[in-house]
């Protein structure tokens, strides 16, 4: 049986809050070596946020980081995963949607964890893991992982 997210993500998740600096979500990146944090209202995820974002969007732009708000700057689209949900449904977003790390979410919608690339390369074959390493890393989209498994199962008939 395939490995659920719940079993691998990371638990112990740093967010950020929406109306909070880009100066201190920057700090707190910087204290806890990580690139990117969730944004949340509550436990509910509302955005993403990450250095490159703090950097082009803020810095860049000429906006001060002391009063510029994480909300100016981070990503709204916000893709998640279900904690109950299995180890390739997160590959193919990873994959398609050339991601890095996911926001894992229980069936309320609340944070609960957080699943990084490096946790699929720990845990899934080298082949796999790199299919997956692979469509994040292109300078373009990617063809769907899905369509990879297809050819797969087509060719061995």
């Amino acid at each position: 049986m395939e490995t659920a997210i719940r079993d691998i993500m990371t638990r112990e998740v740093e967010s950020a809050q929406p109306d909070m600096t880009i100066q201190d979500a920057a700090q707190m990146m910087k204290t806890r070596d990580i690139g990117s944090l969730p944004v949340c209202e509550g436990r509910k995820v509302v955005g993403m946020v990450t250095d490159r974002d703090i950097t082009i969007r803020g810095v860049a732009d000429g906006r001060p980081p002391s009063s510029t708000r994480v909300a100016e700057v981070m990503s709204r689209q916000v893709i998640s995963v279900k904690e109950d949900a299995r180890l390739g449904e997160a590959e193919r977003l990873m994959h398609d949607r050339q991601l890095r790390r996911l926001p894992v979410v229980n069936g309320e919608g609340d944070l609960v964890g957080y699943l990084a690339l490096a946790k699929v390369a720990r845990e899934e074959s080298s082949a796999q893991a790199g299919k997956v390493i692979k469509g994040v890393s292109e300078k373009s989209k990617p063809v769907p992982m899905e369509t990879h498994e297809k050819k797969k199962r087509q060719k061995s008939r």
